[in-house]
């Protein structure tokens, strides 16, 4: 337990090294080619300490209602610790998974478990595609916008999106990635939109055609949009009452919620997108596996885009905003595009990292 930090502090030392850390890694891009021995001692034992004191940092927190839900799962979890059974719920697994650990490990134990399976699998995946560069794709998923929130409040949702990129690292061995998908919706049925968004690439994957689709989702949303809020919370979605809670109540004062077309957090979603349009339309740029990713994130983020003025549909954004980053990073780790390269993903980190830093400084604040 992290006695030492104080609670109310946990984020602001989080977001404040990692504003160090960036600006540090901007400085080894400006000094330094990416692969001069200097810089690859430093960007991978700087990644490891980091992974392993982010896993720590992360899963021995306080448990403190400041943290989010974090206080409905360790009421959970000390309910399975008396001997508590599991009742009628729609994501099993993860109640197997926590009445499991319930009866072997403390609650700080049981958070780190977590935080390992929210944090590694954003390495795991870091280092399967782009080897010995995986620290600029690491840093870029740990400073994203939604990466705190999913890691120590919608714990169970953060973990389900890890597993799936975890998946994601056997794309090439089909058996391995359905277990891994299983894993994903066992956890968070949620999962079930990008897992079937993926398969559909698997299909069907030119982006010209799915880049069109995203476009238009925006003028139906804006004309249409209520009329697919009450579509979806009565489809799949809607046979969990808490996910059509998302799509149809109020929002409560002082959530993380509004109502309206969100064209703050549409800008914030295309940044992948205008990513993806410039290397691949633009720059030439041909990679199947990145084409299915970019894909994949135009479907999922489609539907949120189709729902955005309901409440809480920031739920539904971070199934496809979970991506992003790596879908930012990957053509700047396979392919030299720039005269002055390694310094321009200094450049698009510190970009980045600054959406992150401004949100919580003055947008928030």
């Amino acid at each position: 337990m992290m006695d030492m930090v104080p609670v109310m502090s946990y984020y602001p030392i989080y977001i404040n090294l990692c504003f160090f850390l960036v600006l540090f890694t901007l400085l080894h891009t400006r000094i330094l080619e990416i692969n001069d021995d200097k810089n690859l001692v430093f960007v991978n034992v700087s990644g490891y300490i980091l992974l392993v004191a982010l896993i720590i940092y992360i899963g021995q927190r306080p448990i403190h209602g400041v943290f989010g839900d974090m206080v409905n799962y360790i009421v959970t979890f000390r309910n399975y610790q008396l001997g508590g059974e599991i009742p009628e719920v729609n994501d099993y697994g993860w109640h197997i998974f926590m009445r499991t650990l319930a009866q072997v490990v403390t609650p700080y134990t049981f958070f780190t478990i977590c935080a390992f399976i929210y944090i590694y699998p954003l390495y795991k995946i870091s280092k399967t595609l782009f080897r010995q560069y995986w620290y600029y794709a690491f840093v870029l998923f740990i400073v994203s916008f939604s990466f705190w929130t999913y890691g120590v409040n919608g714990v169970r949702n953060g973990a389900a999106t890890s597993i799936f990129l975890w998946g994601l690292c056997y794309h090439k061995n089909k058996f391995v990635l359905t277990l891994f998908f299983l894993w994903a919706i066992l956890f968070h049925k949620t999962l079930f939109l990008p897992i079937f968004a993926f398969i559909v690439t698997c299909f069907y994957n030119n982006p010209k055609v799915y880049f069109k689709g995203w476009l238009a989702c925006i003028p139906i949303s804006l004309v249409l949009g209520s009329v697919f809020i009450s579509i979806f919370s009565n489809l799949g979605f809607g046979s969990d009452e808490r996910l059509s809670g998302y799509l149809t109540s109020q929002a409560e004062a002082g959530t993380f919620a509004s109502t309206g077309f969100r064209w703050d957090f549409l800008f914030y979603s295309s940044f992948p997108i205008f990513a993806g349009w410039y290397f691949i339309f633009k720059r030439g740029f041909k990679d199947s596996f990145y084409y299915q990713l970019f894909n994949t994130y135009l479907i999922c983020n489609g539907f949120w885009v189709l729902v955005i003025r309901a409440n809480f549909s920031n739920r539904f954004a971070y199934l496809s905003w979970f991506m992003m980053a790596l879908l930012i990073i990957y053509p700047f780790l396979k392919q030299k595009f720039f005269k002055d390269h390694h310094f321009m993903i200094g450049k698009v980190m510190v970009a980045y990292f600054g959406f992150t830093y401004f949100m919580y400084y003055l947008y928030w604040g």
